[in-house]
């Protein structure tokens, strides 16, 4: 007698339901007795593994692929007289520590993207190992230091690629005065790095959820009358642009510094007993410790602290809760700002 479509159907879902059984059964003989870890372990075996990520931005790597390099940080100047910079826009991190007399001064950090040229290459400062060990051991370009800057930048394991070791991948700008005339690239330094030397850990955590933070459009940080900071969201470019006072922060291309996120890590400085060839001592940012943080993304500002108990530690940023604040994907700006000195948020 034949079926009804209602029959059918049934006979259908029948089949389905006993193709089920039978698999759980069958996994069930070789999957320890647990049909239902066995299930599991099937699904989780034939699952696409997650997207690499760029791990100093939380990006989609060109290409596909991160490079197996290690980062590779940059000192560049910030005098007035040393404005426009170059390659800026192309590093994964920016840190602006403050140095002598009120000035700041650039640590550029690449890994994922390279830049054909970085102008001006200064000297280096003793906080600076203290904020780059936490990259594992990357490269450091920069102009030479002080004695007790270089035997510390050695000590700490950084592979020192200064001026001096590694002169070959240093120029000099006829276009420009000295001793904000010497330029280098990422692939002219990347040369030096060493064999089997592998991408860093993430130092920050990142998430493309959008947060639920106060409104954060601007940021002032008067370091000083020469780097009168302030950072501007554009809902235009999905970026915060910086200005100095009134006047937008431009590279030698013309284009505006922009970042995805900007985060203003209040730190105590002191004075150290080095001092420049003008007597002016040179100040130290404790970037060890914990202190107040804000982090800007998206437009909106979240207000929390920054932890890190040893120098052998990666900064944590956490909000009032003690949650970890992600950051957006894309290129941040670390802001190193003495806590001394006022911080307005402009919603």
């Amino acid at each position: 007698m034949a079926l009804s479509r209602r029959g059918r159907k049934l006979v259908v879902v029948g089949g389905v339901v006993l193709a089920v059984a039978l698999a759980i059964g069958v996994l069930a003989l070789g999957g320890q007795g647990n049909p239902v870890t066995g299930l599991l372990g099937a699904v989780t075996r034939h699952s696409s593994p997650p997207p690499p990520t760029c791990p100093l931005t939380g990006r989609a790597p060109k290409g596909g692929t991160v490079p197996a390099r290690p980062a590779l940080a940059i000192k560049v100047e910030n005098l007035p007289e040393a404005r426009p910079q170059t390659g800026l826009d192309a590093a994964d991190i920016v840190y602006e520590e403050p140095v002598e007399a009120g000035i700041t001064r650039f640590i550029a950090v690449f890994q994922c993207t390279e830049a054909a040229r970085v102008e001006p290459v200064r000297s280096g400062r003793l906080e600076d190992p203290d904020v780059l060990v936490q990259f594992g051991h990357p490269l450091f370009g920069y102009a030479g230091g002080v004695g007790a800057v270089i035997r510390k930048v050695r000590a700490m394991g950084l592979h020192d690629v200064n001026f001096e070791k590694a002169a070959a991948a240093y120029q000099r700008d006829p276009g420009r005065v000295a001793p904000h005339n010497l330029y280098t690239s990422t692939a002219a330094l990347w040369r030096y790095a060493p064999r089997g030397e592998g991408a860093p850990k993430p130092v920050f955590t990142y998430s493309a959820t959008r947060p639920s933070g106060a409104k954060g459009l601007a940021v002032h940080l008067p370091f000083s009358p020469y780097s009168d900071v302030m950072w501007k969201w554009s809902r235009h470019k999905h970026a915060y642009t910086r200005w100095y006072g009134t006047t937008p922060a431009t590279l030698s291309d013309g284009s505006t510094i922009q970042a995805t996120n900007v985060v203003v890590q209040v730190v105590k400085v002191t004075n150290t007993q080095i001092t420049d060839v003008n007597g002016v001592p040179s100040p130290l940012a404790h970037v060890v410790g914990t202190g107040k943080v804000y982090v800007f993304r998206n437009g909106k500002v979240i207000v929390g602290k920054w932890v890190r108990p040893s120098v052998g530690d990666v900064t944590k940023l956490v909000d009032r809760s003690g949650a970890t604040i992600a950051l957006a994907p894309g290129n941040t700006w670390v802001e190193l700002y003495p806590s001394t000195l006022h911080v307005t948020v402009n919603p």
